[in-house]
C-alpha cells in the first residue's frame, strides 16, 4: 500500500460538504480510509483558522475549538493555522430595482489568510522530501493548481483531489491524477463516537451540532 499524504482545506471542506448536515463531527482518518481503501494514510494535515464569536452565532469557536480537540486524537494529524483578517471596505449593495442608482455603503468585509499558501507549500516541501507516494488534497480551490502541477509534472509523483463541492473544478479536474467526489454515507459513516478522551479527560460533541 503506497504511502498516502492528505492535505484538507478545512473551510472548503466544510462549506462544499458539512454545513447545515448533521455530520460535521468527522473523523477525518476514517473518512480518508472508506475513500481510499487501497491507501496507506501516512499523513493527515488540516489547514484551517480560529473562528471568532459572532453575534448571532456566539458558540461558534466554541464548536470549533471542541472539533479539532477531536481531530487532535488521531495520531498522524497535525492541524496548520492561517487567520482571519477584518477591516472596513466600501462596497455598492445589491440593487432592488434595475437601473436605480444605490450609494456604496461601508461594511466590515472578513477574509481567511494563509490557508491556501500553508497548504501548497505544505504539499511540495512534502514532496520534495518524498514523504509521500500519492498526495489527495480535498479542496475544489482552482488556486491550488500551479503547486499540484508542479508535484505532477516536476516531481513525478501523483496527485488526486477528494472534491467536497457538487461541481469540481474544470482546472483541477483537469490536471489531477484521479478525483473522487464526497457522498453523504460516506460522512454518515465516519463520525467521531459521541464522547471522546484525551490527555486532558472526556469530551462531547457539541450539542448544536
Amino acid at each position: 500500500m503506497k504511502r498516502t499524504n492528505i492535505y484538507v482545506d478545512g473551510f472548503n471542506l466544510y462549506y462544499g460538504a458539512l454545513k447545515n448536515t448533521p455530520y460535521k463531527w468527522l473523523n477525518l482518518l476514517e473518512f480518508c480510509q472508506r475513500l481510499l481503501p487501497k491507501n496507506n494514510i501516512h499523513q493527515i494535515k488540516y489547514f484551517s483558522a480560529k473562528v471568532s464569536a459572532r453575534p448571532q452565532d456566539p458558540d461558534q469557536p466554541v464548536r470549533q475549538q471542541t472539533f479539532w480537540r477531536a481531530l487532535k486524537t488521531l495520531p498522524n494529524l497535525s492541524i496548520i493555522e492561517g487567520s482571519f483578517l477584518s477591516h472596513p471596505v466600501k462596497m455598492p449593495l445589491a440593487e432592488s430595482t434595475k437601473g436605480k442608482r444605490v450609494n456604496p455603503v461601508w461594511v466590515m468585509k472578513t477574509e481567511e489568510k494563509g490557508s491556501d499558501v500553508n497548504l501548497a507549500t505544505h504539499l511540495i516541501n512534502d514532496a520534495h522530501n518524498k514523504d509521500f507516494d500519492i498526495a489527495v488534497m480535498i479542496t475544489n480551490d482552482s488556486d491550488l493548481l500551479e503547486p499540484m502541477r508542479i508535484v505532477r509534472e516536476e516531481l513525478g509523483l501523483p496527485v488526486g483531489i477528494i472534491n467536497p463541492q457538487q461541481k469540481p473544478s474544470f482546472q483541477l479536474q483537469s490536471k489531477a491524477s484521479f478525483i473522487k467526489s464526497v457522498r453523504p454515507w460516506v460522512l454518515k459513516s465516519s463520525q467521531f463516537p459521541e464522547t471522546l478522551t484525551d490527555t486532558d479527560g472526556l469530551f462531547s460533541k457539541p450539542k448544536a451540532w
